[in-house]
């Protein structure tokens, strides 16, 4: 069986992981970031603050979600 890129990382909701693919699938920048603990209700990390190990998981989630191709469909005909 082949193995997932998530199975070698914390796909917490909130997490560096889950960031990063939240930010692929609605279409937003590469921004490397993520939360303590629940989204946008706890102290947000930003890129400068985050570890090696952090950007990477980062960067692994914005890439297995481009990857899927999975975008956003806003119900208008675009997808962002």
């Amino acid at each position: 069986m082949k193995s997932d890129v998530r199975d070698n990382y914390n796909t917490r909701h909130g997490g560096p992981f889950d960031r990063g693919a939240a930010d692929s699938w609605y279409d937003r920048p590469f921004n490397p970031h993520y939360f303590v603990g629940e989204t946008n209700m706890s102290e947000k990390i930003e890129m400068a603050q985050m570890t090696a190990a952090e950007i990477a998981a980062y960067t692994a989630g914005y890439r297995w979600n481009e990857d899927a191709g999975g975008k956003k469909d806003y119900g208008d005909g675009s997808e962002a």
